[in-house]
């Protein structure tokens, strides 16, 4: 511990503490934030177009072991969020799969189809559960719980439960009452 202490503080200033191995790519384009703590085997990939950042975290977010976010466009993570272990969140696929006209064929090459890219947003005090999936385009309300193994391919409402895959609401916090409820 003391080891990845000294080495997080050598590489990663701000950071609290980086478990080793660490995999970055494209560090330029991500701004850690301050206090992030991970577990061991995170991988983080950020891609830019113009040069600009495209992945933005918070303050105090604490990444479990063998979590893989991928940005190229815009995934933003506010302050305060937990994620446990082996989740992945990714602003884009190779693909589009809507239902719409612009729908990619399936003739084409998966690793030759153009990129879809949306920006997924998390907010302040969020917390994922083991083995979430968050797809592009999503935003998570902020003061959500995402359960485990859930698949977000919605937008989640603040201060909501959710769990299933796809997921769904199933708890809604009354600020009033200071309880969960089911919804």
């Amino acid at each position: 511990m003391l080891f990845w202490l000294v080495r997080t503080k050598i590489f990663y200033g701000k950071a609290r503490l980086i478990r080793f191995p660490f995999d970055i790519r494209g560090r330029k384009y991500i701004d850690l934030g301050a206090g992030l703590t991970t577990g061991v085997g995170c991988r983080l990939e950020a891609f830019s177009a113009d040069g600009e950042k495209t992945m933005h975290f918070g303050n105090n977010i604490q990444l479990n072991d063998y979590v893989h976010i991928c940005s190229m466009k815009n995934v933003r993570v506010g302050h305060n969020v937990l994620m446990a272990s082996h989740i992945y969140i990714s602003d884009n696929s190779h693909g589009n799969y809507k239902g719409t006209e612009n729908d990619t064929s399936p003739e084409i090459e998966p690793i030759n189809r153009k990129n879809f890219i949306s920006p997924v947003s998390i907010e302040d005090n969020v917390w994922i559960g083991e083995g979430v999936v968050v797809l592009p385009g999503v935003s998570i309300g902020r003061g959500s719980i995402i359960g485990a193994n859930s698949v977000v391919t919605r937008n989640v409402v603040p201060y909501t439960i959710v769990v299933g895959s796809p997921a769904r609401p199933i708890k809604k916090y009354d600020s009033i009452k200071g309880i969960w409820e089911r919804i």
